[in-house]
């Protein structure tokens, strides 16, 4: 701990006595993700072959073949897709949501989803091209308890109504995350009433938190970024939508062409980091876990505001902390900045991002661009002025980028 000020050791070290019975519920869902992954890889036969690369269309290509069939096996689904050519998590809901609306149809949001994807939905602008523009309609339920009202959302739904979307993690958002027993308790009773409703789900930031994925529970359609949990810190790129077949076989048909659909897509690097990514997965996760757990009680030791509480069930990684003015905001991202491995030299500032509203101060000195898990803190800099902690992939690692955002803080 010599590389971070010696008035901070204490300070973590004592915030880490704090949470360790919390680490030793992250190990054993880890060491039930790990089974369940292994039990994937074991069930589809994955050898050394199916990491080779592939060209052009890639037609007939047997390791994106087995890496979907891993995946959906990993996820409990029917079927999945996953490519390098899915740019983002913002990416591949919108395939799914393309793909499953058509003209008349409307989706019903439980709370705010992400400012990139309300810009695909067209909630509050008329973006050319948004679904809003291809007649889809949108409604929300609103989400700020730790409950959720099943009979008010059972009351908003509609004639038109094709899809429940919900977003596991808070985003930008005061609120808790959504646990798979909620998001099950909620699918189930909207499928005994409405059974004809299709639910997506935004998975980003939530796999392998806990011991289920949402396809387990009933999720229709569950989308992700594979440079965030479920890549392992391996994936240079992409994104998965796994589920229902013929969701995702609709979906698949967004992303490429009809009747192309999931039959091409190559990858001239092959695909042994996205295997080998997956198997190491539920490992980083549960690294980052304790790293958002250590934020948390060390910033509550500190008296901020912190969600979730350190000692809460989560839901997702990213550990959300109220500083209560743009100042701290940006004294936590450029000490998580200065203690990154890559641009490290670089002072963060408040700027425009593609997709999102306003200033967002983003620290993210990653191996891969914008690969959350790694150790990120960003922040839209607006009311209640709280910073967004991700990652990293060592608990080492985290223990040395809080040490550098307190001394920052400890500079105003």
């Amino acid at each position: 701990m010599r590389y971070v000020l010696q008035e901070t050791v204490a300070l973590i070290r004592q915030a880490e006595q704090d949470a360790a019975p919390v680490f030793k519920r992250i190990d054993e869902t880890a060491l039930a993700n790990h089974q369940r992954v292994l039990r994937a890889f074991h069930e589809v036969r994955v050898s050394e072959f199916h990491f080779r690369p592939s060209t052009g269309y890639g037609y007939d290509d047997p390791g994106r073949e087995v890496l979907d069939r891993v995946w959906a096996r990993a996820f409990g689904a029917e079927a999945a897709l996953v490519r390098l050519q899915i740019v983002s998590g913002t990416h591949a809901l919108a395939a799914a949501l393309y793909g499953v609306c058509r003209p008349g149809d409307e989706i019903l949001s439980l709370g705010r989803p992400y400012d990139t994807l309300a810009r695909v939905i067209g909630i509050d602008e008329q973006v050319p091209g948004s679904l809003r523009d291809f007649g889809v309609g949108y409604r929300e339920a609103p989400l700020s308890a730790p409950e959720i009202d099943v009979d008010l959302i059972l009351s908003l739904v509609g004639p038109r109504t094709k899809i429940l979307y919900l977003q596991r993690s808070q985003g930008y958002a005061w609120r808790p995350g959504l646990s798979i027993k909620m998001m099950g308790d909620l699918i189930g009773a909207v499928k005994k009433r409405f059974p004809e409703i299709v639910v997506v789900v935004d998975n980003c930031y939530g796999e392998f938190v806990e011991a289920d994925e949402p396809p387990s529970v009933g999720a229709d359609l569950t989308c992700g970024s594979l440079i965030k949990n479920p890549g392992g810190g391996l994936a240079p790129t992409g994104g998965y939508i796994a589920g229902r077949k013929d969701l995702v076989l609709l979906a698949a048909g967004r992303l490429t062409a009809p009747g192309l659909a999931g039959k091409v897509g190559c990858n001239p690097h092959g695909y042994r980091l996205l295997f080998q990514g997956l198997y190491l997965a539920p490992h980083f996760v549960a690294e980052a876990l304790k790293g958002a757990v250590l934020a948390a009680r060390l910033m509550e030791m500190l008296g901020y505001k912190v969600s979730p509480r350190f000692d809460d069930d989560r839901t997702d990684i990213v550990q959300a902390i109220r500083l209560g003015s743009p100042e701290k905001v940006l004294a936590f991202c450029r000490g998580i900045q200065r203690a990154s491995p890559v641009d490290a030299h670089v002072v963060p500032e408040a700027g425009d991002l593609p997709g999102y509203s306003g200033g967002v101060v983003m620290a993210a000195g990653t191996f891969v661009q914008g690969a959350s898990l790694e150790m990120t803190a960003d922040a839209p800099l607006r009311e209640p002025y709280a910073v967004y902690f991700q990652g990293g992939l060592s608990l080492a690692y985290t223990k040395i980028g809080l040490g550098f955002a307190l001394r920052k803080l400890m500079e105003m």
